[in-house]
């Protein structure tokens, strides 16, 4: 009958789950005999891997290090070699070649840098052009047409008003003077009785009434680069300018419209000084002016630290460096004017010690 035959029922079934149990426990021993065999290798294999992740760690903290004294040194170095604001004793360093400031009141001298030095002045010359035109009391309704005469074939410049076009002469000198429109100034002058020679002629006729004795003219325009000037002379012609209610109000005007006959939409011009712009200037005439052989270069009359001044910025190289030299003797006129109130001050505390 076999073992199973003579044991009751409740016994076989516990003596099979005690035969299941042995085998699996069995079945385990080399499982776990096996892990303990792995682990036992892999020790050594941790080990080194940890050893290697410390290595790691140190060598990386080392770099940094080394990186952080290499980028502090290169900080020192730029800051030794960084281009200063201003001079050891005090003034502005500016990208002009040429620059003057003046106090426009009594003709005091606040900046100067080469300002006898002649150079050619590109489209500061307009401010000339502007003050023959309106001397000659002509029509200020009159229109004008753009002929081929006042195509640029000396530079090449475009222009936004096509020959054909048709405006006011005031409006003409509005673009002149606003978007240094280079057709709209050859207009005026070719529309002048005696037509180009006579206006140029008048021009330096201008000029020599100014006692600008540096200065020369060979065209309305400025694109000839035989426009010659300095900044002491410009500074002259800046302040008559200015008694022309005209030429500071569209000197100064931010943007124009013209509604041309042949064009869809009206043609829109802005000013080609930024600055006129700008909240924290008071700008009461200004004309900017670029050739190459002239450089970047800015004149304006402005009120700065209450005082009206007047600055001349020639040969200024790069797209903004005049706008940024004019803020930059800004600066420095609004702090000298602001230590001299403290030291006022301070004299008059003395005074009642």
């Amino acid at each position: 009958m076999g073992l199973w035959g003579v044991l009751p029922e409740e016994a076989s079934s516990v003596l099979i789950k005690v035969l299941v149990a042995s085998l699996m426990v069995g079945l385990s021993m080399p499982v776990m005999a096996e892990k303990r065999s792995v682990a036992s290798v892999d020790a050594p294999h941790k080990a080194v891997s940890k050893s290697k992740s410390v290595a790691a760690k140190k060598s990386i903290t080392r770099i940094n290090k080394a990186s952080h004294r290499v980028l502090s040194q290169k900080k020192l170095v730029l800051k030794r070699h960084a281009p200063r604001l201003t001079s050891l004793n005090g003034m502005p360093i500016l990208h002009s070649s040429m620059a003057l400031v003046i106090n426009q009141e009594d003709g005091s001298v606040i900046y100067a840098k080469r300002s006898s030095v002649r150079s050619p002045i590109a489209s500061l010359t307009k401010l000339m052009t502007a003050m023959v035109a309106l001397d000659a009391s002509l029509p200020p309704d009159e229109l004008l047409s753009i002929t081929e005469d006042d195509v640029d074939t000396l530079k090449g410049s475009t222009s936004k008003l096509k020959v054909g076009a048709t405006l006011s002469r005031k409006a003409m000198l509005h673009l002149a003077l606003m978007s240094s429109e280079n057709r709209a100034a050859s207009a005026l002058a070719r529309t002048y009785p005696g037509s180009t020679p006579a206006f140029v002629a008048a021009m330096n006729k201008k000029a020599r009434d100014l006692g600008m004795s540096q200065t020369h003219f060979l065209d309305s325009t400025g694109l000839n680069a035989g426009n010659l000037s300095t900044a002491e002379d410009l500074a002259k012609m800046v302040n008559a300018s200015y008694e022309y209610a005209m030429i500071r109000q569209f000197s100064t005007s931010q943007s124009y419209e013209v509604v041309l006959d042949d064009y869809r939409h009206p043609i829109h011009f802005g000013n080609t000084n930024a600055l006129v712009k700008s909240d924290t200037w008071d700008i009461g005439l200004s004309k900017t002016g670029y050739i190459s052989e002239a450089g970047r270069c800015l004149v304006m009359q402005a009120r700065i630290a209450q005082q009206p001044v007047i600055i001349v910025l020639l040969d200024s190289q790069g797209m903004h460096s005049r706008l940024g030299d004019a803020n930059r003797l800004k600066q420095w006129i609004e702090a000298k004017s602001l230590r001299a109130g403290r030291d006022v001050a301070a004299n008059k505390l003395a005074k009642l010690d």
